[in-house]
């Protein structure tokens, strides 16, 4: 899944990823943003390491993968806006 937002990317934008995320079980995240805030990030790296867990405890193997590409956002680039 492929995320875009322009200007700052703020706790409220990851717990609304966070929450598009869990009901579409994605391997990968990808965020492109022109700047993150640091508890956004905690926020997503949060969950990434939550659903590891919950996997490790239900017996699964399930992982994902979080991206954040910070500094440029391509209008050209299909993804969810924010």
């Amino acid at each position: 899944m492929l995320f875009k937002k322009k200007g700052l990317f703020t706790v409220s934008d990851a717990l609304k990823l966070v929450e598009m995320a869990s009901k579409e079980d994605p391997r990968e995240i990808i965020i492109m943003c022109e700047a993150i805030d640091e508890d956004a990030k905690r926020r997503l790296w949060d969950y990434a390491k939550g659903v590891e867990l919950m996997a490790d405890l239900t017996g699964e193997k399930r992982n994902v993968k979080i991206e954040i590409l910070e500094g440029y956002v391509s209008d050209k680039v299909k993804g969810i806006e924010l």
